[in-house]
């Protein structure tokens, strides 16, 4: 292309592009601090919990505080937040402007808001940056195998290849839902072979919550709702919202409160997919039922208007005893709880069995509580065929010395190139840095992990970058010897190199391909690597290299410490 003015736009916009592509890698690994980083990759519910005990904190310090003092230092944050609300314009306000101007209420509210929207553009930029592997940054990885057998004889037959493989479907989404029901942050749930499911948990992970997560127990169960203290808790909370949670985020259950009872909240999925507090209520402590004797749930439709309902079946034991309970509680309220919050409710109209109904859903609700009572179990069992622990500190290590090798790959390779070929040495160190700038962005668009055998092969990219600009230039020297001018060296230097480069390049590239294609999941991860750092050395070296030549050279060139007039 000799158009230089469009080979200008183009470098500028693949320079664009990598920056847009680089921002939350560089953002979340070199900006963010580590004890954000470390709430941001917690669950929604971490964040939940931490974000309603901040804003406890907070109203509770305002509360403690002297009226007439300035509102300022690290709750100055809270007076923007008032004034986009619009309902007064505040400036330099004193505490007691401030909760004059707002009710404890909806100070709560939007301090528990500016935290929760703060980490959950954190974890959205966690998620657009670089992911690293388990091998780099610790985690917990675990194969389970399918119990096929024990799925035939709970179907009462021989289990089909395909009624199978939606077991297996099916026991991935469920698994996937309970993440933030269990306290699992973000695990990575794929199918791996015919019958087995793989997961990767990052960080340091509690092998009690792993083995919930996996199993769920005590997840779901069915406790009754006490009306009159729950009307009672409503009017107390309502007066003292500052005292419904403690600084860590969790319920504080009010001495007044009965024994054998549970103050807890009816919680809704907000916008972001957290869920979110709708209104308290209190509950029977005592378990009418738990959710494993859950055998099959959906969403229906009932009477002749088709209104949402949600159906679920239960085991023969499980029928028997909630027959038992529900004919002993005909009229009560029995609510749906998860984890210790309530989901949904409805009230006993007459004893039930094996089959039960819910209604008084809309078909949004229907659809998450169906989802809900089908996480209580797994539709196909799953036992542990393996598991391993990478510690932290190892991934660190990892990480730091793979650092310290492409930085010393690049410093030598630089060093060198200045040293032997001069000036002309520095277009060649330039596309190098272009180069590691297009592979990592390569890799974060295409939402690659890199693993340990992945930057081994980031650092021999590093090293393989130059290859192509040394062929072109030991080339230009030899073209030098016709007598060329410089700007004909140049150009002959690359035209006559081309296909000698494309040559080297595309088989190694072959290469790459089939070891991504056949090879194991550590050898894919340096496969990749290369792949993309061919790609990304080829364009820096034959397009932005040549580029800076043709801008740079116009009657002489600098090559290898020898001037080529012409």
């Amino acid at each position: 292309m000799e158009n230089k003015s469009g080979r200008i736009l183009i470098t500028g916009i693949v320079i664009a592009i990598c920056a847009w592509f680089m921002f939350p890698t560089v953002s979340w690994y070199a900006f963010t601090p580590a004890h954000e980083k470390a709430l941001a990759m917690g669950t929604k519910a971490d964040i939940k919990k931490y974000s309603q005990g901040q804003a406890s904190r907070i109203l509770r310090d305002l509360l403690d505080s002297d009226p007439s003092q300035k509102l300022g230092g690290e709750y100055s944050f809270i007076v923007g937040l008032i004034n986009d609300e619009g309902q007064a314009k505040l400036k330099d306000p004193t505490v007691g402007e401030v909760l004059a101007s707002a009710g404890q209420k909806q100070i709560l509210d939007l301090v528990e808001g500016y935290f929760r929207e703060k980490y959950q553009k954190l974890k959205k930029l966690s998620q657009n940056a670089l992911s690293l592997g388990l091998d780099l940054k610790g985690g917990m990885s675990i194969l389970l195998d399918a119990d096929v057998q024990s799925f035939s004889k709970k179907l009462g037959s021989s289990a089909s290849v395909s009624q199978i493989d939606n077991a297996i479907l099916e026991d991935i989404e469920v698994l996937k839902k309970r993440i933030d029901q269990y306290g699992v942050a973000e695990p990575e749930i794929r199918r791996q072979g015919d019958s087995q499911i793989l997961i990767e948990i990052p960080g340091e992970a509690d092998p009690q919550k792993v083995d919930t997560f996996l199993r769920g127990k005590g997840a779901l169960c069915f406790q009754l709702v006490d009306w009159n203290l729950t009307s009672q808790a409503r009017s107390y909370y309502e007066k003292n919202p500052s005292l419904l949670y403690s600084d860590n985020g969790a319920m504080i259950q009010p001495d007044w409160l009965a024994d054998g009872y549970t103050l807890t909240g009816i919680y809704t999925t907000d916008a972001y997919g957290m869920d979110e507090l709708a209104d308290l209520i209190v509950i029977d402590s005592d378990i009418a039922l738990d959710g494993r004797y859950i055998l099959e749930a959906q969403r229906a439709t009932e009477g002749v208007n088709n209104k949402p309902a949600v159906t679920f079946t239960l085991s023969s034991e499980g029928g028997d005893l909630f027959y038992e309970f529900t004919k002993s509680h005909l009229k009560e309220t029995l609510a749906v709880v998860m984890d210790g919050n309530v989901k949904a409710y409805a009230s006993i109209g007459s004893a039930i069995s094996s089959n039960v109904q819910m209604t008084g859903f809309t078909v949004e609700e229907a659809d998450q509580i169906a989802i809900l009572l089908k996480t209580a179990s797994l539709p196909i069992e799953v036992e542990v065929a393996s598991q391993q622990a990478v510690g932290a500190s190892l991934g660190e290590d990892a990480v730091r010395i793979g650092l310290k090798a492409v930085g010393l790959g690049i410093v030598l390779v630089v060093l060198f190139m200045f040293a032997y070929y001069g000036v002309s040495g520095l277009a060649a160190d330039l596309a190098i840095i272009l180069n590691l700038l297009m592979l990592v962005s390569l890799l974060t668009g295409l939402k690659f992990t890199l693993t340990l055998t992945g930057l081994a092969g980031l650092v021999l990219t590093v090293g393989m970058a130059v290859d192509s600009n040394v062929i072109i230039f030991e080339r230009m020297k030899e073209e030098a010897v016709q007598g060329l001018g410089a700007k004909g060296i140049v150009s002959a230097g690359y035209s006559k190199a081309l296909w000698t480069i494309l040559d080297a390049n595309i088989t190694t590239m072959i290469a790459g391909i089939v070891l991504i294609l056949f090879g194991s999941a550590s050898v894919k991860g340096f496969a990749v690597t290369l792949v993309l750092g061919i790609i990304s050395s080829l364009f820096s070296s034959l397009f932005f290299t040549h580029l800076i030549f043709d801008l740079c050279v116009k009657r002489r060139l600098l090559l290898g410490w020898r001037v080529y007039n012409g």
